[in-house]
């Protein structure tokens, strides 16, 4: 079982930024792919961002060139930096693993974090 714990949530005005983060836990040896998606009342869930452990990424359209995904493996952590904020980004984040090892092998399961509101208001 994995567990995420995310966090860096929050109001911020327009143009401004905020940094997102979640660390996973539960005996991982190492995690395939890590990502953040988001969902907007009344939307679908999108994904906004992930990165494989072989740190390639991949990005909505919408977000590149502001947003930034990384990954600190030792910690089994990602982050999700977010520039120039628009209103057009608030939403719930979501923290999400895919595939992973421990010491008893591989694991094909997917973990979704609790969310975090961000909110980009004036």
């Amino acid at each position: 079982q994995v567990q995420l714990v995310e966090s860096g949530g929050g109001l911020v005005q327009p143009g401004g930024s905020l940094r997102l983060s979640c660390a996973a836990s539960g005996s991982i040896f190492s995690i395939i792919s890590m990502g953040w998606y988001r969902q907007a009342p009344g939307k679908e869930r999108e994904l906004v961002a992930e990165m494989t452990s072989d740190n390639s990424t991949k990005y909505t359209d919408s977000v590149k060139g502001r947003f930034t995904i990384s990954r600190d493996n030792a910690k089994n952590t990602v982050y999700l930096q977010m520039n120039s904020l628009k209103p057009e980004d608030t939403a719930v984040y979501y923290c999400n693993v895919d595939r992973y090892y421990t010491l008893r092998g591989y694991h094909p399961y997917n973990f979704w974090g609790q969310g975090t509101q961000v909110t980009v208001s004036s």
